[in-house]
């Protein structure tokens, strides 16, 4: 399943980070091998810095994408119960089960909605506080 997600998942984030690349104006680069910096130099401290808010982006996407998986697990049984031992059970699979199962539960499945939805909150906000922090002090010496 995690195999599957991934394959999904990269094309996505390689045409974001591509076009990001491609965003990044040249002179910075000239700039960069005229001060005589490596090529390794250069990606870390000039592709990377310019990456950043693209990184933050993809991180927080990727995340919530993660908490969200639902048709990857469906696809091995389409009874819904998460396979045999409920191994892959994932929280929206949950929910679904909740809300469109044969005992249907609108008020539990709304509650995990909530849930999902705090947790996703919560996730996102550590992100962008972590990737806020690595970039304030990104250019501290």
């Amino acid at each position: 399943i995690a195999t599957m997600v991934n394959f999904r998942w990269t094309g996505y984030n390689t045409l974001i980070f591509l076009a990001a690349m491609q965003a990044i104006p040249r002179d910075v680069y000239e700039a960069a091998i005229i001060d005589g910096a490596s090529r390794v130099r250069t990606f870390f401290s000039v592709t990377i810095p310019m990456l950043r808010p693209t990184l933050i982006f993809v991180i927080i996407t990727a995340t919530i994408g993660g908490l969200q998986i639902f048709d990857e697990p469906r696809m091995f049984n389409q009874s819904g119960d998460g396979g045999a031992d409920r191994q892959w059970l994932t929280l929206t699979m949950y929910l679904y089960e909740l809300g469109w199962g044969p005992q249907k539960s609108f008020g539990q499945a709304s509650a995990v909605a909530w849930i999902l939805f705090l947790i996703i909150v919560v996730i996102g906000l550590i992100n962008f506080m972590i990737t806020r922090r690595v970039a304030s002090t990104g250019g501290k010496k």
